[in-house]
């Protein structure tokens, strides 16, 4: 039994944010609904003290906002708070693009061209949770290579804002980012040629924050 321990309550608090953010980005809680621990908490098979410590957390994030004492709901998904985000995100991957392309073994690179694989065939079968998946886990590789935590935590607790415009995006018929420009970025991260991984990795970026603007 001494193998059998108490799960953690940063690990509750953790899960609870996580699936909140997840069912926010997703769109199953709607830009304007208002958010209650108590009901959360149950859904969740969890207490409200998790539940109310990772709404404090996403409302830092700003994918909740909160009056006291009157109500905590989900934000608006606003262009130019997502062109905020881009940016930063996107200059956050130019920087551990730089510092990942030298290290980067081959097995990475393998990594990466089966992530766009998959990416690929999402956007071709209209699967945009799973188009999404497959970028992250392509652009994850570089993040994870690099080692820099800070960059790491900021793109993390970022990106779901970007992503819920993408998702919108998608949902009004929109395109999904094109699988040529990871490969563009795979064959210059295999070559190991850093300012063409960091020329494409921003010409992406720039993609997203035109992506806001056409809102």
């Amino acid at each position: 039994m001494e193998a059998l321990r108490p799960v953690r309550r940063t690990l509750l608090r953790d899960r609870a944010y996580e699936a909140i953010r997840d069912a926010i980005v997703a769109g199953e809680i709607e830009p304007g609904a208002v958010v209650r621990d108590a009901e959360l908490a149950e859904r969740l098979g969890l207490s409200r003290a998790p539940v109310r410590e990772a709404f404090s957390r996403l409302v830092d994030d700003g994918l909740l906002e909160s009056k006291p004492q009157s109500y905590t709901r989900v934000t608006p998904v606003v262009a130019a708070d997502v062109r905020d985000a881009a940016a930063v995100v996107g200059a956050l991957h130019e920087l551990v693009t730089r510092i990942a392309v030298p290290l980067l073994r081959g097995m990475d690179v393998d990594v990466m061209r089966a992530a766009n694989d998959r990416f690929a065939a999402a956007v071709r079968a209209g699967d945009v949770d799973a188009a999404l998946r497959a970028d992250d886990e392509l652009h994850d590789v570089l993040v994870h290579v690099s080692g820099n935590r800070a960059a790491a935590a900021t793109v993390a607790r970022y990106t779901p804002l970007i992503r819920r415009l993408e998702r919108q995006r998608f949902g009004e018929g929109g395109n999904c980012r094109s699988a040529g420009l990871h490969e563009r970025l795979i064959e210059a991260c295999a070559e190991g040629d850093v300012d063409d991984a960091v020329r494409v990795t921003a010409e992406i970026w720039r993609g997203l924050e035109g992506l806001a603007d056409a809102g």
